[in-house]
């Protein structure tokens, strides 16, 4: 292992997780052993291993010490280090591209995979009022590059629970919110995603506190992930993603049922085409 190198072109982060599994039992230890001495539990050295975690330059020293590598990981791990996300939501991101579901509660935007390009605009340049059309080009391109992972039939099951604030919060005006809220429409439709709308005669609910997204892997534990303004966290403890899991179930018993939920978005779609008509 010691004089290999990974090909940058063929999904570097997995080919770096399989190489560690097998330096890993090679040296006799377990996920847990492995992570005892770099401080992290044995469920993240597992998703390393899976390669739905990105190892950093600072673990990959430590795992080469520890492995007796020469120095293998802390070489290959730069072709992981670029990413076209925010630093805050790179590992998500590429998290997300792995996971086998995606569960996620949107607050008050919708989720980025089901922006259309005139909505992803809109919310981007909001974001950043003084950036350049090229940077906000990029933004959005990298965004419906995202929403590329629901071209596959099937996997990843996504079920998205939308706060009513959503479809009630205008973004771009009348014909942008009737042209992503038939974007989504046509997706329940299809029965490529699950749709359920949380409306404000809910009252108080399980997480009025921000957004979350729940992921699992065929191989890896389970993540969560929590967002605020530029700031997002990948949690991999068992008991926090368990805890999560529950405010994401309690979310769902609160809402409206997918057909109620398709009818409000359809019914706020021809809202919004009628404002602009009149």
């Amino acid at each position: 292992m010691a004089g290999k190198n990974l090909d940058p072109s063929s999904s570097p982060r997995a080919l770096l997780g399989a190489e560690l599994r097998v330096a890993r039992e090679r040296a006799g230890l377990s996920q847990a052993e492995l992570g005892e001495p770099l401080f992290v539990s044995g469920s993240f050295i597992g998703q390393l291993e899976a390669g739905t975690r990105r190892m950093h330059i600072e673990f990959a020293r430590q795992i080469d010490d520890i492995l007796g590598t020469a120095g293998f990981f802390s070489r290959n791990c730069g072709a992981l280090a670029k990413s076209k996300y925010p630093n805050h939501f790179a590992e998500a991101a590429e998290a997300e591209a792995e996971a086998k579901t995606i569960r996620e509660y949107a607050p008050l935007a919708l989720p980025g995979m089901l922006q259309t390009e005139s909505y992803a605009r809109e919310v981007f340049v909001a974001y950043q009022p003084t950036a350049t059309e090229e940077v906000i080009a990029e933004l959005v391109t990298n965004r419906l590059d995202r929403a590329k992972l629901l071209s596959d039939p099937t996997t990843p099951l996504l079920w998205c629970v939308l706060d009513e604030t959503v479809l009630r919060r205008v973004v771009g005006g009348g014909t942008v919110m009737a042209e992503a809220l038939r974007h989504i429409a046509t997706l329940i439709r299809k029965r490529r995603i699950f749709v359920q709308v949380l409306p404000f005669s809910a009252g108080a609910h399980s997480s009025m506190g921000g957004t979350l997204k729940l992921m699992t892997f065929e191989d890896a534990p389970p993540l969560a992930y929590v967002q605020g303004n530029a700031i997002g966290v990948l949690l991999d403890d068992p008991a926090t993603v368990t805890r999560h899991s529950l405010t994401y179930d309690l979310l769902t018993a609160s809402a409206l049922s997918p057909t109620q939920s398709l009818a409000l978005i359809e019914s706020a779609a021809e809202e919004y085409e009628h404002d602009q008509h009149s």
